[in-house]
């Protein structure tokens, strides 16, 4: 079996090298545009985490499950 050229990097990966960029380089614009950028960002996550939420307790409904 052949793997993949570009192997997909881990989960997080990116964040975590986000999280560790000196903040001191940046300009008060430059950090305004990341925080808003960041600030969508967990808007994102947030709505995906609903959209799964929902489809969990759709299925619990459906299948009778209920304890995750």
């Amino acid at each position: 079996m052949e793997e993949a050229a570009n192997p997909r990097s881990a989960r997080g990966a990116t964040l975590d090298a986000v999280a560790q960029e000196d903040l001191d380089l940046y300009s008060i614009e430059d950090l305004d545009e990341r925080t808003a950028r960041l600030e969508a960002e967990l808007a994102r996550v947030a709505a995906a985490k609903s959209r799964k939420l929902a489809g969990r307790a759709a299925a619990d409904a459906l299948f009778g499950g209920g304890s995750r």
